[in-house]
């Protein structure tokens, strides 16, 4: 299983700013996210997320599943331009081969976000991880919310290295911690709309 683990911390664009002065060489990355379910709720019943992410010239899929540790998550991506088309390689690299059968009804578009990250290679002891600095909005229902947050994700290592530089920065910039996926709070947003 391909596993996420990320902590993300509510910003500021001063923060963010802040940030991206503190560790130079990020990346820019405008990104549109659409995320999907089925008609009857079926994949968010499962705590499942299944999007589509446009991130600057690269079209993603993506299901996530829930982890164990409330922060870690089961992924796995596929490049493809087409939700629709993605299923099938996402049941077979996840091994949730019910994804098909779930999805054959349809899917329909729920909420989403767009917003613009900057993408920061960090090296910490043995791990390497990433600091992905978010602002943008929030999309659902046809309402908009602000996004502006601060990411470390794991990308290779130990978690408890990442836990180490994750408070250390949340302690620095006063930052607290945001225990909402974005899929969460946009969904939030769709269900108020």
């Amino acid at each position: 299983m391909a596993t996420e683990f990320e902590i993300k911390y509510t910003a500021t664009a001063e923060i963010l700013s802040d940030i991206a002065a503190r560790f130079p060489g990020g990346t820019l990355i405008p990104m549109t996210t659409t995320y999907y379910d089925t008609k009857d709720g079926s994949l968010s019943g499962r705590r499942w997320t299944l999007r589509h992410r446009q991130e600057g010239s690269s079209q993603v899929c993506t299901l996530k599943t829930p982890g164990s540790d409330g922060i870690s998550r089961g992924e796995w991506e596929c490049d493809c331009d087409c939700i629709t088309d993605a299923i099938a390689c996402l049941a077979k690299a996840s091994g949730h081969s019910e994804l098909i059968s779930l999805t054959e009804g349809g899917l329909i578009a729920t909420c989403g976000a767009r917003f613009q990250r900057i993408a920061i290679p960090v090296q910490i002891g043995e791990s390497s991880a990433e600091i992905a600095l978010d602002q943008g909005e929030l999309l659902g229902g046809g309402r908009s919310a602000p996004l502006c947050e601060c990411e470390i994700e794991l990308k290779s290592g130990n978690k408890e290295d990442i836990l180490a530089f994750a408070a250390k920065i949340a302690e620095t910039y006063h930052m607290k911690q945001e225990l909402r996926s974005k899929f969460a709070r946009a969904k939030a947003l769709a269900q108020e709309g």
